[in-house]
């Protein structure tokens, strides 16, 4: 079924983000399919060279760098997820990994450090990878473990990563260590660690429901130099914060790309499949659930763009917009693909069945970049702080 690309006429974007929309998708349908590989680190390793081949990850570095706009362009990384994800959930992946395991050195790195990492990142040639999860701290950053101790001339670094994406196929690690300076959140400093650092263990594979590279990290007496720390020490947590409030709209993006595949493979099968003497589509029940999905993949949309639109235009801050486009997008796509199998009846649990595959992949996005309880408290703190002002 042909992609309905009507949104882009919405204000939210302009005539940039419409010709970025309809090249990605022409390349999309010549170059992706949706088939589970094999060999899930070959080809991500793939995916990421041929999205950089393509061009489509300059969008994940500043211009200055060899990106596409001076700053990131939130619209374009949304509207970008949103199409990779509706072809193929793997490519989405490699792209959204080369934006998230950059996007720290892009806000807060030296301009040497820039130009070490970010002009291979736009090429596709360094893998990019974010460590912040621990085994005891997934939502509660502030609680932090993992311990980088001040040495003459650098650091020595000690503690576990784990559920890290692109974890043992990534060429460097944005590491989120504590580094002392005060309790919790305000003691955290980010570090960059390149694969084949000594001390370093990214072996442990992690296997989910939809297989993706993530492991669980390890580090053992690790020696950093000086210059591997972003930034200033101590500000880990809000550098951490700024990068998720950029790339924290862009899953919702790429939960909607599930739902809108969803949603197309559900009217297609109900405008094909019969029933007595008529087709599924003719059946109340039918056509009410296809109306409920409509309405969340129409919501979803309208504030995933408004919070990207928010950031990229306005230049506001954005995190209650951002947590808002999240959870609902996230939250309702499952639903959505949960109608989607429903339709399909015993083939949408039928192992590689396209509603079946998006069954499992649309599962870690209401968990990752921030669980559907944290976006709850994110807003409900938003909307309680300004009724008291």
């Amino acid at each position: 079924m042909k992609a309905n690309l009507s949104f882009l006429d919405w204000p939210f974007f302009d005539d940039s983000h419409r010709v970025l929309a309809e090249k990605l998708e022409a390349w999309c349908v010549a170059a992706l399919d949706d088939d589970e590989p094999a060999d899930v680190d070959a080809a991500c390793r793939d995916l990421v060279a041929r999205l950089g081949a393509a061009g489509w990850l300059r969008y994940c570095v500043p211009a200055a760098y060899g990106g596409m706009h001076e700053t990131l362009d939130v619209r374009s990384l949304a509207l970008i997820r949103e199409t990779l994800a509706r072809h193929s959930g793997l490519a989405d992946f490699a792209f959204a990994m080369q934006g998230l395991g950059s996007g720290t050195i892009s806000l807060f790195g030296s301009d040497a450090q820039k130009q070490t990492y970010l002009p291979a990142v736009g090429r596709g040639e360094k893998i990019a990878a974010f460590a912040l999860t621990e085994p005891e701290s997934g939502s509660d950053v502030a609680a932090i473990e993992t311990a980088a101790v001040a040495t003459d001339g650098g650091w020595i670094v000690d503690g576990v990563k784990t559920y890290i994406s692109n974890g043992g196929i990534a060429d460097y690690y944005i590491l989120f260590a504590r580094t002392g300076e005060a309790s919790g959140a305000k003691g955290l400093s980010a570090f960059l660690v390149d694969r084949g650092t000594p001390g370093l263990d990214d072996g442990e594979r992690i296997e989910v429901i939809a297989p993706h590279p993530l492991a669980t990290l390890r580090f053992s007496a690790m020696r950093l130099p000086g210059n591997a720390i972003l930034g200033e020490a101590g500000r880990g947590f809000a550098q951490a914060m700024a990068t998720l409030d950029i790339f924290r709209t862009t899953v919702g993006a790429a939960a909607l790309g599930f739902a809108r595949r969803a949603l197309a493979e559900a009217t297609g099968r109900a405008l094909t499949r019969r029933l007595g003497g008529g087709m599924l589509a003719d059946n109340p029940i039918t056509q009410s659930k296809l109306a409920e999905m409509v309405l969340d993949v129409e919501t979803s949309a309208l504030l995933i763009y408004r919070a990207a639109w928010l950031r990229d235009v306005k230049r506001q801050r954005n995190s209650r917009e951002a947590a808002l486009a999240k959870l609902h997008a996230t939250d309702s796509a499952q639903d959505v693909i949960d109608k989607a199998v429903q339709i399909f009846g015993g083939l949408g649990v039928t192992r590689g069945a396209a509603v079946e595959r998006l069954y499992r992949e649309i599962r870690a996005l209401r968990i990752y970049e921030g669980a559907s309880e944290v976006q709850k408290i994110v807003i409900a703190r938003a909307h309680l702080a300004e009724h008291r002002r």
